[in-house]
């Protein structure tokens, strides 16, 4: 038997090459970090074994913070599926951005109704609730507000552009500048 298994002969040669801390899955010396990280990951496992309780609390929060935000959110789509909505089926674009980031680009024929004035101005959409809807901002972020007060408000089929205008911009979509 070579010296460096003499320390774990006790066990199987599957557990041997676990238990030195001096031997890697190879059989060779294994490098500090190899050390490192099987240790950590021992011990990681052995807690979640040990607060079961604690582990599946931890998954069912998890679980539910996405569920939430993906049922509250709306839907989103890209935007090769934004020109599709707005090309197959006459959607209309809903920007949400301040006038004077408006100004300095948009999707084209795009309505701009500043997030903090939507609630007061969402009249200005009532001849267009049987068509779909595409918000959008800066970055996607408001845009998932907007969508939910427009969906309270009637509005069936209302996307989200994912990435906003600037997901819009980097895969060299057009913009109209005044």
């Amino acid at each position: 038997m070579p010296p460096l298994q003499v320390v774990c002969s006790s066990f199987t040669k599957v557990r041997r090459v676990y238990c030195s801390p001096f031997i890697g899955p190879d059989g060779l010396f294994a490098t500090a970090r190899e050390r490192d990280t099987d240790f950590i990951m021992v011990q990681f496992l052995e807690f979640l074994g040990n607060h079961l309780v604690l582990t599946g609390m931890w998954i069912v929060a998890v679980i539910a913070i996405i569920a939430y935000h993906q049922r509250t959110s709306g839907k989103a789509v890209g935007p090769a599926g934004a020109v599709s909505l707005i090309n197959r089926r006459d959607a209309i674009v809903v920007d949400v951005r301040e006038k004077k980031e408006f100004d300095s680009g948009h999707i084209v024929d795009s309505i701009n109704i500043p997030m903090v004035k939507l609630s007061q101005r969402i009249t200005e959409l009532q001849k267009h609730k049987d068509k779909p809807i595409v918000v959008v901002c800066k970055l996607g972020q408001q845009s998932a507000d907007a969508a939910k007060t427009l969906q309270a408000a009637g509005y069936a089929e209302v996307f989200k552009l994912a990435g906003g205008l600037t997901e819009w911009k980097a895969q060299s979509m057009p913009l109209v500048q005044k």
